[in-house]
């Protein structure tokens, strides 16, 4: 396979085009060019975009990663060679929730499309490996040059050593083998464990089932004896409780006719009571007491008696006409006597002023008599009398009104008291009677009777309940021939199961040697390969690698004796080392049909200068077998 063009409107890049050729392509940019969005979308033109990722902690997916900087939709097209044929294909998003998910691959320059191509399997049809194998092996991207341990390279590994299978995985069958293992038995977890307890618990209950079905029946005795004991005891309580009840009720209505008795006078007594005091409020003076009405009725009577002295004074304008008649004399005599004029006009005068001031005191005094007329009448109203003797008439009929009512008054209160005796003497009547008739907590033949029956009827209920408390566990123990027959049934399924975890035990030790065989050729072959990138890209300094089953490496120094961790090398050897490794799983683990190019994203980064050329020739060796894509800064 060689990528030809490429054409992507993804993540920076905006309807920009790659062309590619075959052997090495060295793409050098600046940062923040686009060169890991390039690699990005060669991958997911293969493989497509996942759109079940999702966004958590340090980690975007690439559906949010290398979504447009424009907002346009994510889309773009890879022309390639595949097998000898030109072939183009295309992805384009139909809904932003699955990018690029709408796939093309036609034969280039036609519109005749690529059988048997999709957008789910071009990734591996194309290069020969799965989407898992492509990022571990021929996919180099910034900064993960380190091969990781995945189930998927470890099938396409087993299938080169082995029988060609990709289709098993020593880690998958392991761990599915394990877990077939602990279900049957993990320490006091599993079937195993589980049919251990319910054998040891059924054999209890069949051995605990005689013993319950003898108590049943004791007890069964039991209750009939005790149930003929209650009908004994409930017939004499029937009969005594008879006897008691006919004295009590006896007892008790001679106080009932007490009650009844001084009930109708204390009816009575508060019936006359209230018609006394009804006739006491209908008086003119009311209800009140004695004092204040004396007190009231005698300065009523004193202010009507004066009232009616000043409506009667004398108020005649007899005296101020005379003045005014002289005054009319005086002034004709002025005017027929001219010498006396003067004088006669004076006394005039004086008599018209004397005249008009005796004139406005009558008015006045007539004014006052109305006055005191008015309110005279008023106060008689009070009283509904016309006279001053009327209202003294009627303070000797509410002096008789209010003696009739306070004897009324007295009289209730009395027939109240003698009521409430009886009512007391009731309430113990009652109370004793209630004494008698208490079956349960007296002290006569009845009561003592009743508690034997209380008793009685406790010892059934409890024989009863122990008796369902025994049905209820020899239900739950079940049938002895049921029991026998579970029993012999789990006995076979131990049996059975026991069998089975002794031969997955057998199956994980057999798999394990097969795997460590596996190893064994892979491993050598995978080193020394490895060894073989890493001695010429160092000029001899490192002659071996060697690799375990998680791919973590470690290197030895030519002339060295003890092979080097990971963890003591430089940056510039650790990136060097995994990416032998990786060319190495290229030349070794993919199918040499695809001839699947290599991306490699910036890393040689931490290469120094000689490295670098030296890795650079390595990569020019390595592509005149496949098509290397390497992007870098310079």
């Amino acid at each position: 396979m060689m990528i030809k063009r490429l054409d992507a409107t993804f993540g920076k890049l905006e309807g920009e085009s790659l062309e590619l050729h075959d052997g090495l392509n060295v793409i050098s940019a600046p940062n923040e060019s686009g060169k890991s969005t390039w690699c990005a979308f060669v991958r997911a033109m293969l493989y497509g975009v996942d759109s079940s990722e999702r966004q958590k902690a340090g980690f975007l997916p690439d559906k949010m990663r290398f979504a447009p900087w424009s907002g346009s939709a994510m889309q773009g097209s890879m022309q390639l060679e595949s097998g000898g044929k030109d072939i183009t294909i295309t992805r384009t998003t139909k809904t932003a929730s699955a990018p690029m998910r709408e796939f093309s691959a036609v034969y280039t320059g036609t519109s005749v499309s690529v059988e048997g191509l999709n957008g789910n399997n071009a990734g591996e049809m194309l290069t020969g490996v799965s989407r898992d194998v492509f990022r571990r092996s021929a996919f180099v991207e910034q900064g993960k040059v380190a091969v990781t341990h995945s189930a998927e390279l470890e099938k396409r590994i087993s299938a080169i050593v082995s029988s060609g299978d990709e289709n098993c995985s020593f880690t998958e069958a392991d761990g599915r083998l394990r877990q077939w293992q602990r279900k049957r038995r993990f320490n006091r977890h599993g079937r195993l464990p589980e049919l251990e307890d319910e054998l040891s618990h059924k054999k209890q209950l069949l051995a605990e089932l005689s013993d319950a079905a003898q108590q049943r029946e004791n007890m069964s005795a039991e209750l009939e004896r005790a149930k003929q004991e209650c009908e004994r005891i409930e017939a004499e309580v029937i009969e005594s409780r008879k006897v008691v009840r006919k004295e009590a009720l006896s007892s008790l209505q001679g106080v009932r006719n007490e009650v009844n008795a001084a009930t109708e006078r204390h009816d009575k007594a508060v019936e006359r009571r209230d018609s006394c005091r009804a006739a006491l409020c209908a008086c003119a003076i009311g209800e009140r007491k004695p004092e204040e009405a004396k007190a009231e009725v005698k300065t009523d009577l004193e202010n009507s008696m004066k009232l009616k002295e000043r409506s009667e004074r004398k108020s005649s304008p007899v005296l101020a006409i005379i003045l005014m008649i002289l005054c009319g004399a005086l002034v004709a005599a002025g005017f027929l006597l001219p010498d006396l004029m003067i004088h006669a006009f004076v006394a005039a005068a004086v008599a018209l002023a004397a005249g008009i001031a005796l004139f406005i005191h009558a008015s006045r005094r007539k004014t006052e008599n109305y006055e005191a007329a008015k309110q005279r009448r008023k106060l008689l109203a009070k009283y509904k009398a016309e006279s001053e003797d009327d209202i003294a008439a009627s303070i000797d009929e509410y002096l008789e009104l209010y003696k009739n009512y306070a004897e009324a008054q007295r009289a209730e209160k009395e027939s109240a008291e003698a009521l409430a005796v009886v009512r007391r003497r009731q309430e113990q009547a009652e109370s004793k009677t209630l004494t008698q008739l208490d079956f349960t907590g007296g002290d006569n033949q009845a009561a003592q009777l009743s508690r034997r029956l209380t008793e009685a009827r406790a010892k059934c209920s409890r024989i009863s309940a122990q008796m369902a408390e025994h049905s209820g566990r020899l239900a739950a123990m079940g049938d002895p021939l049921v029991l026998g027959s579970e029993i012999s049934r789990m006995e076979a399924e131990y049996a059975e199961i026991s069998a089975e975890y002794d031969a997955i035990a057998l199956a994980i030790d057999t798999m394990r040697k097969a795997d460590e065989d596996i190893q064994s050729r892979f491993s050598p072959a995978l080193g020394k390969l490895a060894a073989e990138y890493m001695q010429f890209v160092t000029d001899g300094k490192y002659d071996g690698v060697m690799l375990d089953r998680d791919f973590s490496a470690t290197v030895h120094e030519a002339g060295g004796n003890v092979p080097r961790n990971a963890e003591y090398l430089s940056a510039g050897t650790l990136d060097l080392m995994y990416l032998a490794v990786r060319l190495a799983v290229c030349e070794l683990a993919l199918p040499e049909s695809a001839n699947c190019p290599l991306i490699i994203d910036d890393a040689l980064v931490n290469f120094d200068a000689d490295r670098r050329r030296q890795a650079m020739a390595l990569l020019e060796k390595i592509a005149q077998e496949r098509q290397v894509i390497l992007f870098a800064c310079n």
